[in-house]
Formats: structure tokens, C-alpha cells, sequence
């Protein structure tokens, strides 16, 4: 059996215990959370999986050195006694990103730079020639992390931030990242037992994520490629098998709705559905919230409303008391999640949540709140035998303060920014025909990248030139738009 050895996943704060418990789900073993971080174990098939399958990481990590520093000739030193040439040579390039917190290294350019001497220098005196860096498309990826005194200087093997899962084809102002939507979806407990709605879908993120987590699809299937891929000890083979593996996906049997005012989000949002090929199981309409009708099916619906912070509206208070009205009185039995910024928002809405969860987006001290709506009095709810929170619920409740005054995390969080790619960006229309149209044309784009990945092997360009039309590897995008056009609001009817 292959060594098995450490990993890390990193991830964004409050996002750590869903990404512990998709690793485990995984079967990674040795699982500890930290602060935007998650420590694990595994072989190669485990890191080459927890960046294909993780909805909720944005980089792996493989540890490759621990030691202690007391200043900048110390990194330097230590990095210079690791053998480069077992992940290096003279022919590739390298980047080396630097994440620091330490009161003696301040500047984590600096450490980036005494790293890249380093090695540049150990070239040199065994080879007389050096590699060279590459800020853009490097064939090794190099992470180290200082805090305080102690160093973790690690192999990155996702390269570009997981959360660019690549079906997004337009953007909105402010989108909300991919991971975060994941965590709030996968938060909820939804997975794919009910419609799903976002009446503020923006670009629709959270419609395609919920699409990946309801049919249990990789959200790497996207993806064009992994920094581990120009390793010297990549297996093709075995991540081409679990590239190609599809046995655990699910088929979804009810349908994802999303919703805008802004008829230009709306056709952003259509195109990413449709690269995404999802438009079998997503329909995405113009409307106002405040028109929203109580859907005949159950339902799930989570959002996330403009907070006056990078984007807003009108009359910001104004749209909360309307999202609180609107959920009183027509999403009756159903639970709404919201994520917003602002205490005065949320208490616009007027509503009683039934758990608080502190969420970061980028730099903003966020609330996620879950909503369980019924219809009358919460006395003859609570009398039907139903309830309004659970045990574990009322515990998380009793551990979260509310919103702070002085946002303490802020400005931690602003310079961590500095550092990290992605951190900071911040009815049953069902029908069988379709799923089985968006299955085969994901096949497709497997068959298709198959072949590129064999012309590649005999020394040719992967890509087709083929008009435009071939596609690259990770491509489940484009293909005819056959989703079925729904009225708005009216669920349950052709």
C-alpha cells in the first residue's frame, strides 16, 4: 500500500467544519480543523481526489518541510538543505506564494524572495545554470506559511484557487465566490430532497452549486488542469480513472429555480447554467422578489440579498422588510437560509431565526441565517409535533454571540487577503429526457478530453482545432440550451 502522508486543505473561516466533514465523507484519515485550514492524511489517490471532488477547499497543500526561523537568513538556510532537484530542474519554472503572520517578517514578498534565492542558488553551485520563475503559468508551485517563528514550507498541487471551477462565463458586481456558496448549501443539510431556490440569484452560483451537490457531481470536472499534473511523479492513469468515474453521481428528481430583477444577471446566470450544462435542472427567470408566490412543491431557498457594502440597492432596509414579508406569507412550511452583513438588515426582516451562523465573505463579518417558516400560530406549530430548532441547533445558538461592534476580524482577514488567490471576491419541471441529455453530454466532454490527453501523450497540442468547436478537458460546458422554460412563480405548471 502506497505511504500515506499530510495534507492540507485550505478553506474560508467558518467553512472549516464542512470541509472536516467532506473530507472524512472522502475517507481521508488523521482529520483536525483549523483557523481557514483542515489538516488531513492520504495517499496520492487522496490528494488527487480532494481537489477534484472538495466543494469547499480552495488549495491543497503537501507539506514537504516544518521548521523554525528567526529570521529571513534562517528561511533561507533551511530551504537550501532540501534536494530540489527531486521536484526541480534547470528546464522548469517555479512561483513561490508566501503567507506570513510574525512580528520579526513583515513583509511576505520578502520571505517569497529568500525562498526563490534559495533554490535558485542550490542550481546554480550544482549545475551552474538556474531555473527559471513563472508568475503566471509555473510548472511547480511552492506555498510557505509563517507564524511567528514557525515555518510549513508545502507543495501547492491545485494551482489556480479551486473556487474558479471553470463554468463561469460572466460575472456580475460582487459574485459570490463558489466556495462559500457550496459551504452555505452544504450547510443547510439540502442535498437535493426538495426544490431549491435563490429569488436574488445574481450570476447564479448558488443554482449551479446546488446543481453539483444535488446530483453529487465533482465540481472539478470543470476544470482544465491541477498544478499536480506537471509533477515528476504525476499518475496519469489513476486520475484519469477518477476523472472518469461517474458511479457515484445521483439523479435529481425535483428542479432549481432562480430569480432577478436585473435582466442583465439574469442572462449572465443562464449562460453559466448553460456552460455548466445544467439547463435541464435549472430555469432561471426575470422577476421581483416581492411578486414571489408560494410554490406548490417543497422547497428550499437560500440567498444572498445586496448588503450596501460592495453592491446595494435603493432602498436597502426597504428590500428586507419586503424579504421578511414576503417569506411570512408565501413560502409557508418551508425553511429560507440568508446570508447578509448588516444587524439592521436582519432586523428588518423581522423574522426569528432559528440558528445564526457566522460566515466570512472576503473581509465582511457575515451571518447565515436559517428561517423556519409555518402557517399560523408557533404554539399549533409546536403542538403538530414539529420543530422549530433542534437540540444541535439551540446549542450552536448558545455558542454564537450576535454581531459585533468592533469586527475584529477585519483587518486580520484584509491582510491575510493580501496573500491568497480567491479570498477575498469575493414546481416540477423535472423530466427525464433532459437528465439523460446533460448525462450524455457529459460523457461527451469525458470522450473528449480522453483524446486530448492521448494526443498530448504522443507530443501533440491538446487542444482541437477543429473551428471551435473541440473542447478542453474539463469542458462539461456548452452544448444546445434545452432547458424548459418555466412561468414565473408558478410552480408545479407547465
Amino acid at each position: 500500500m502506497e505511504q500515506e502522508f499530510e495534507l492540507i486543505a485550505k478553506t474560508f473561516m467558518g467553512l472549516e467544519p464542512i470541509l472536516a466533514q467532506e473530507l472524512t465523507q472522502m475517507g481521508a484519515n488523521n482529520v483536525q480543523t483549523g483557523r481557514r485550514m483542515v489538516s488531513f492524511s492520504g495517499n496520492k489517490e487522496t490528494m488527487y481526489r480532494a481537489n477534484f471532488q472538495l466543494h469547499t477547499a480552495i488549495k491543497i497543500l503537501k507539506p514537504i518541510k516544518h521548521f523554525k526561523a528567526a529570521s529571513a537568513d534562517d528561511v533561507y538556510e533551511e530551504i537550501k538543505k532540501i534536494d530540489w532537484s527531486e521536484f526541480l530542474d534547470n528546464n522548469k519554472t517555479f512561483a513561490v506564494d508566501a503567507v506570513v503572520f510574525s512580528e520579526e517578517f513583515r513583509h511576505s514578498k520578502f520571505v517569497a524572495y529568500k525562498v526563490k534565492d534559495a533554490i535558485v542558488d542550490q542550481f546554480r553551485e550544482k549545475t551552474g545554470q538556474r531555473p527559471n520563475i513563472s508568475v503566471t503559468n509555473p510548472d511547480i508551485r511552492l506555498n510557505i506559511h509563517i507564524a511567528e517563528d514557525k515555518c510549513t514550507l508545502s507543495l501547492d498541487s491545485s494551482g489556480e484557487s479551486l473556487h474558479r471551477r471553470g463554468y463561469r462565463q460572466e460575472s456580475v458586481e460582487a459574485p459570490l465566490n463558489e466556495v462559500l456558496a457550496a459551504g452555505m448549501i452544504l450547510m443547510s443539510g439540502w442535498k437535493g430532497d426538495t426544490d431549491f431556490i435563490d429569488p436574488m440569484c445574481g450570476s447564479g452560483t448558488l443554482l449551479v452549486e446546488a446543481a453539483l451537490i444535488a446530483q453529487n457531481i465533482a465540481p472539478g470536472v470543470f476544470r482544465k488542469e491541477y498544478a499536480f499534473e506537471k509533477w515528476n511523479d504525476f499518475d496519469r492513469e489513476l486520475f484519469d480513472s477518477i476523472y472518469n468515474d461517474d458511479s457515484q453521481e445521483r439523479e435529481f428528481k425535483h428542479h432549481i429555480y432562480g430569480y432577478d430583477i436585473d435582466m442583465k444577471a439574469v442572462n449572465t446566470a443562464r449562460m453559466n447554467v448553460k456552460a455548466a450544462g445544467m439547463s435541464g435542472i435549472i430555469t432561471v427567470e426575470n422577476a421581483d422578489f416581492k411578486d414571489f408566490k408560494q410554490p406548490e412543491n417543497k422547497s428550499i431557498m437560500i440567498t444572498n440579498p445586496p448588503y450596501g457594502e460592495r453592491i446595494s440597492t435603493p432602498n436597502l432596509l426597504g428590500t428586507y422588510k419586503m424579504i421578511g414579508e414576503t417569506l411570512k406569507h408565501q413560502f409557508k412550511n418551508n425553511e429560507a437560509w440568508v446570508l447578509s452583513y448588516r444587524q439592521e438588515c436582519f432586523d428588518q426582516i423581522g423574522l426569528r431565526p432559528s440558528i445564526k451562523i457566522p460566515l466570512y465573505n472576503g473581509s465582511l463579518e457575515c451571518e447565515f441565517r436559517k428561517y423556519q417558516m409555518f402557517d399560523g400560530k408557533l404554539k399549533d406549530f409546536r403542538g403538530s409535533g414539529k420543530i422549530l430548532k433542534t437540540e444541535e441547533e439551540k446549542k450552536a445558538m448558545a455558542e454564537k454571540g450576535r454581531f459585533k461592534k468592533n469586527r475584529e476580524f477585519k483587518r486580520r482577514l484584509e491582510e491575510e487577503a493580501e496573500n491568497e488567490e480567491g479570498d477575498i471576491r469575493s414546481f416540477k419541471f423535472h423530466s427525464h429526457k433532459f437528465d439523460e441529455f446533460d448525462r450524455k453530454e457529459r460523457n461527451s466532454r469525458k470522450a473528449e478530453r480522453n483524446r486530448d490527453r492521448n494526443e498530448e501523450r504522443n507530443g501533440r497540442d491538446r487542444r482541437r482545432d477543429d473551428k471551435g468547436k473541440g473542447f478542453e478537458r474539463g469542458a462539461r460546458k456548452g452544448g444546445k440550451d434545452f432547458g424548459k422554460k418555466g412561468k414565473r412563480y408558478n410552480y408545479g405548471k407547465d
